[in-house]
């Protein structure tokens, strides 16, 4: 549970959030759609079963489109999922990255600062100095 809301922070932060919201907006629309226009889809649930056979391409079977209507909303379906996971995935790895960079970059300033700063080193800063740089290798 804790990682989900780390993810949705970092969604939220980068934006990202909107494009999932407005995706899951477009999923409950194409489901309203798919509903109307196909014969064999007689309920909500059922258009939203088909929906998710459609986002995971896994292709049950159980329920095929066969209106013209109902393809065209199975393909932007298709092609809207596709995009949304590679910009989410694309989102997350991007803000970890930077955050590792960051932390990087900062344990290096500390430690450009301390060796600037050597002659002033306690005892214990020069130890701890020591073993860290002994870490390193």
């Amino acid at each position: 549970m804790k990682r989900l809301k780390i993810l949705w922070v970092i969604l939220k932060r980068t934006g990202a959030d909107r494009i999932l919201s407005s995706f899951v907006l477009f999923l409950l629309a194409a489901a309203a759609v798919i509903q109307l226009v196909e014969p064999d889809i007689n309920r909500y649930g059922e258009a939203l079963w088909y929906c998710y056979a459609v986002i995971s391409t896994a292709g049950f079977g159980d329920v095929v489109a066969v209106t013209f209507l109902g393809k065209v909303c199975s393909v932007l379906l298709t092609i809207y999922s596709l995009f949304v996971v590679a910009i989410v995935t694309g989102v997350v790895v991007n803000f970890y990255s930077q955050m590792v960079e960051m932390q990087s970059r900062e344990t290096l300033t500390m430690f450009m600062d301390k060796l600037e700063r050597l002659p002033e080193l306690s005892k214990e800063e020069l130890e701890t100095l020591s073993q860290n740089i002994k870490k390193l290798r």
